[in-house]
């Protein structure tokens, strides 16, 4: 079948965010989201307009006007001009001052049979980052993806597809940054000029040509205006933050508290002890075994006594057994998905042949929040929805299979990718309507775009080796440029077993990812932090209560990705997308975590480290030795000490080291690094555990660094809650400007002298790879303290 193109444009008609047009080949509609976001939206014969991903409607623009110039129509907007040529249909994108942005081959949008795909020309140096949970490098450029949620376990470190999609990625050149959203849910293809020197494309098996084209002023602009389109993340309970514990499978009873109390009596930080498919009976869901959890609600009240919350795994797959409540009720209520004769699809995985929800039906939704009660009454707000790919034994789920899609119908072929997203949130919603106010924690294995409105996702089945644990670093990375702030992977990897030395460098590459859980799996030696000698249990001890007297900075981090979409761990491509030497596969898996802590990932064997450190001055974390950006470095590396820098200006808002993060905190220790640009920190506070932050039960301030004025200022802090700050211990990183007097809102206060070395400003840390002690750096430090009002430093 020859391909078809839009072909020539017959008639348009303007409306009041876009236009309308009929082609000799098609339709299409072009409307303004916002003064950053247009949607192209090309069709053969009629619209789809239903999107589970985008939740955003239409703005008005602050400036929207339509010239009809004869051949092409121009659709001038603030930020930029979308030029329609009529003559055939073909679309680029301009800046103001005429500059392209991005601009479609000569094949355009055109149809394959049923594939539909949008061809864009190259750019001269154009590079592409983003979509999210893929192998490969940081520049996309030279390679292919495909979208096609796939159970992929133990993925080889160029494997594709895998767990999770989000058609979602940004294109640079010529000091110019664009993304585009495919918001089409059947198999898509990504070509950045792989096999081709012409272009670049992306289209899918069926469906609509539905892309919305974004561009700003930066990378982070254009972050923020995908998860306008998309949502963002909720604040998650404060304990998901905190240090996981799993394996597959930690039981009986006995092993489960025994692992709760080895975490205190270590004096090892832990908030979560993770229950895998063996705390089941026979693997079936919603249900306990009565052999190894004869009490769950005792086992949960012990846990709790110690600290610890239960996040339980939550497979999709239903049983097919009489008695079996789930089953027996789901019968009832008809709510699994079926074959086109009206049968219900079996399918085999852990329990046996089992049936599958239809998560797009809102009653099946509401179903399965009923069951979820099973959970919740037992005090259990932490969820993992695992093999919802739709995984099952063969990983060949028919695609003829039907699903409701909130009744407009249609079938796996369209359904697959959003399977897990749908059961993600119906997992997410029913928790969050059964636990009165209280927050939940929800992870997915799989997803599509909007998933970090409903849940955390994590890589899956990795691998025990060191390829592995870099490759991770920089899936999260990536995962972070397709929206998903909170993201992680397996400490120490799922499949086979980590060595003594590969897990002491994964755990503290761990420490510094926005999700954080050591996880193995059966049959497989023990993972936990104590478990491969003292020496590796002292350096994760001190990795793990690094993670705990970060949580002010990492708690401020998730508030700024509920406002703005920004992730937690953060691409060097975000604030450097036109530095070259990012790209380069020496670098490409360092990253920000925050805007101020720079994280170099080194393989366990290493010893020694080539990095790339970018522009401006950095302070190396376990010395404070200054080092100038935009600048290539050689650095030993032994394995307690994971290359970790901080920018200067930095504000770093610190806690004493606690055992849970739900420890109340009274003392505030703020970090500042000393440098020549200005710099700005917001610290955000909440009760961690409900939603009343969304009603102004919050404490939030930004924290201002002048060093020209030498004035650190903490504005007013805005919001009803009353913090659990009482003093502040201000401590000041290389500054030669401070004498022995700081002024605090005019009144003068001493100045302390104090020693800081090794591993963490607050704690000493005794290496044990270097036992000659190295010089302190001696740093000044100031109490006082805390109130809402402002408070301003001078010196």
């Amino acid at each position: 079948m020859p391909n078809k193109r839009l072909g020539n444009l017959l008639s348009y008609s303007q409306h009041e965010t876009g236009i309308s047009a009929e082609t000799s080949h098609g339709k299409i509609q072009v409307t303004v989201f916002s003064d950053s976001i247009v949607r192209v939206h090309a069709v053969e014969e009629t619209f789809n307009d239903f999107s589970y991903a985008v939740i955003a409607k239409p703005q008005q623009p602050s400036h929207f006007k339509l010239i009809d110039e004869g051949n092409t129509l121009l659709m001038q907007l603030n930020r930029f001009s979308v030029k329609i040529g009529k003559n055939p249909v073909h679309f680029t994108f301009l800046t103001p001052d005429n500059r392209i942005i991005n601009e479609d081959d000569s094949f355009g949008i055109s149809w394959n049979g049923e594939q539909v795909a949008c061809y864009k020309k190259l750019q001269d140096g154009e590079r592409f980052i983003g979509l999210g949970e893929k192998t490969g490098g940081l520049d996309r450029r030279g390679s292919g993806y495909q979208n096609w949620n796939t159970d992929s376990y133990a993925f080889s470190t160029i494997e594709d597809p895998l767990y999770c999609s989000t058609p979602f990625y940004m294109g640079l050149h010529h000091g110019l940054a664009y993304g585009i959203f495919f918001d089409n849910s059947h198999k898509t293809f990504f070509n950045f000029a792989a096999s081709n020197n012409r272009f670049s494309s992306f289209c899918a098996d069926a469906g609509d040509m539905n892309y919305y084209f974004i561009h700003n002023d930066s990378v982070a602009d254009i972050i923020r205006d995908y998860t306008f389109l998309t949502g963002r993340i909720e604040m998650p309970p404060s304990w998901s933050i905190g240090y996981q514990q799993c394996r597959y499978s930690y039981y009986p009873e006995a092993e489960v508290v025994r692992l709760a109390e080895t975490f205190r009596e270590k004096d090892i930080p832990a908030d979560v002890i993770v229950l895998d498919i063996h705390y089941m009976d026979n693997y079936k869901i919603f249900t306990w075994s009565k052999r190894y959890f004869p009490e769950p609600s005792s086992l949960i009240e012990k846990l709790s006594e110690l600290g610890f919350k239960v996040v339980v795994i939550c497979d999709p797959g239903i049983k097919i057994e009489n008695g079996y409540h789930c089953y027996d009720d789901g019968i009832r209520s008809d709510v699994f998905l079926k074959y086109p004769d009206g049968s219900n699809y079996s399918g085999q995985v852990w329990p046996g042949w089992c049936h599958f929800p239809d998560f797009t039906s809102p009653e099946t939704r509401a179903w399965w929040k009923k069951q979820m009660q099973v959970y919740t009454d037992l005090g259990i707000s932490g969820f993992w929805n695992d093999m919802n790919e739709i995984a099952t034994w063969g990983n060949m789920v028919p695609e003829n299979i039907e699903f409701d899609f909130d009744g407009k119908k249609g079938t796996m072929r369209e359904g697959r990718n959003i399977y897990g997203f749908q059961m993600a949130r119906s997992t997410y919603e029913g928790a969050k309507a059964l636990l009165n106010g209280k927050r939940t924690f929800n992870l997915s294995r799989s997803g599509y775009s909007g998933i970090q409105r409903y849940a955390a996702v994590w890589t899956g089945d990795n691998v025990s080796y060191d390829e592995h644990m870099i490759l991770g670093a920089r899936m999260i990375s990536n995962m972070g440029l397709a929206g998903l702030a909170f993201a992680g992977y397996d400490v120490g990897g799922f499949v086979g077993e980590a060595s003594a030395k590969l897990f002491a460098r994964w755990i503290s590459i761990g420490a510094f990812s926005p999700f954080f859980r050591g996880h193995t799996m059966i049959n497989s030696r023990d993972s936990e932090p104590w478990s491969y000698g003292e020496e590796v249990e002292q350096l994760a001890r001190n990795y793990i209560r690094f993670r705990y007297q970060l949580f002010p900075y990492i708690y401020s981090l998730f508030y700024e990705a509920t406002e703005t979409g920004m992730p937690i761990q953060r691409s060097l491509a975000i604030n450097y997308p036109f530095d070259s030497k990012i790209y380069d596969s020496q670098y490409y898996n360092q990253y920000l975590f925050g805007p101020y802590i720079l994280v170099c990932p080194v393989e366990s064997t290493q010893r020694l480290v080539k990095i790339y450190l970018p522009e401006g001055d950095w302070y190396y974390l376990y010395d404070g030795r200054r080092y100038q950006g935009a600048a290539e470095i050689v650095l030993e590396c032994p394995l307690d000490k994971l290359p970790v820098f901080v920018k200067a200006s930095g504000l770093i808002p610190m806690q004493p080291v606690r055992s849970s993060i739900t420890s109340k905190n009274e003392i505030l220790f703020l970090h500042v690094y000393s440098g020549s640009e200005p710099s700005s920190f917001v610290y955000y506070e909440d009760d961690g555990d409900t939603y009343a932050y969304q009603k102004g039960d919050f404490h939030k301030r930004q924290i201002d660094f002048h060093p020209h004025q030498r004035t650190v200022i903490f504005a007013s802090s805005v919001g009803r809650f009353e913090s659990t700050i009482k003093k502040v211990k201000v401590i000041f990183h290389s500054f030669t400007s401070i004498g022995d007097i700081v002024s605090v809102n005019g009144s003068q206060n001493n100045v302390l002298h104090e020693e800081c070395r090794y591993f963490t400003p607050l704690e000493k840390f005794d290496p044990f790879y270097d036992p000659t002690p190295e010089p302190p750096e001696w740093v000044r430090v100031l109490e006082f303290g805390y109130s809402k009002e402002k408070i301003a430093l001078e010196w």
